[in-house]
Parts: structure tokens; sequence; C-alpha cells
């Protein structure tokens, strides 16, 4: 099992996330209880290309200093949605053979949401625990709506189990 940490970086990582206190708490409490039971971290951060404000080498770039990676953790840049293409991070968890992969971090409904369906494309056992996802307001939805349509409705138990965090760190300690 590992836990992969995708786009929680400095420049979206902000106050207009949908519920964005309990999401950084639980994001915090999945790393913690990852390193405390010897699971892997993967964190994956998305670059937009010269330019653009989430770009390699600004600061916005960087992983939010609450989540911050110890320098054994992996992390893989993309530049698409979906944190399996053409980034190495499918190669290396077929490699170890791994099935099990919780999701977390930004955004529901654009990176999480790609990941997501490609990773059970892929034949990943997908778990989402809840609170552990967020977005902002888009011109069709509110960040509410689009964090309830994707947990509550499109993912789960078609391309993911979304459990509570109880049943979550529960699962991270078998």
């Amino acid at each position: 099992m590992v836990l992969l940490v995708i786009d929680v970086q400095k420049l979206i990582v902000t106050e207009k996330l949908y519920k964005f206190d309990l999401f950084v708490s639980n994001i915090k409490k999945l790393i913690c209880a990852a390193r405390k039971n010897k699971l892997e971290i993967i964190y994956v951060r998305h670059d937009d290309g010269a330019g653009c404000e989430l770009t390699k080498g600004t600061d916005g770039f960087e992983i939010y200093d609450e989540f911050k990676p110890f320098s054994q953790e992996k992390i893989f840049d993309k530049s698409v949605n979906s944190a399996f293409r053409d980034t190495g991070l499918l190669d290396y968890l077929k490699n170890k053979n791994e099935k099990e992969v919780i999701v977390v971090g930004l955004q529901t409904d654009y990176c999480i949401d790609a990941t997501v369906k490609c990773g059970f494309e892929h034949g990943f056992n997908i778990t989402i625990p809840t609170y552990a996802n967020s977005t902002v307001d888009n011109d069709f939805m509110t960040s509410e709506q689009s964090y309830k349509y994707y947990n509550e409705y499109m993912w789960n138990t078609r391309y993911a189990s979304c459990i509570s965090m109880d049943e979550t760190l529960n699962k991270m300690e078998e």
C-alpha cells in the first residue's frame, strides 16, 4: 500500500479550497500514519510549463510546507492531469508489484479525478479517504458540489472505495 499525495503545492493549497482546514488536517494525519506504519509516501507535483505560475523553479511549485516530504520520499512531476501518464509512476508501482493506492490531494475535479480513473484502468485498488481531496468553485459547480459529485457519486464503488478517515487509518495499520 502506498499513499499518493497529488499536487499539494504552495500556489494552490489556499483557503479557497472546500473545507480547507479539514483537508489540511486530514492530509497531515495520513502522512503521519503512513510514516508511522512504514508505508511509502509518493508525492506528485504539477508543472504547467515555462511562463506559468505553477512551474518548476517557482516557490508556488514546491510542496506545501505542512506536507513537506522527507528526503527519501519520492517525488514525480507531471504536466498533464493524470499522475500515471509519462511520469514514471506507473512503471515504478508495477515494478514494486503494488496494487493498493490511497489517493489524496488536489484538485478533486481535475488531477484527482484523472488519476483515480487512470489508476483504476491500470488495475490499482484505489482508496479515497473523506475530505482528503478538495477543489475550488468553477463555472459550473461550487467546490462543495464538485467534491460531493466525485466522492459520493462518481468514484465510489465504480473506480474506488471512498471511505472515512478512520477506516483509512485502520486500513493503513493492517
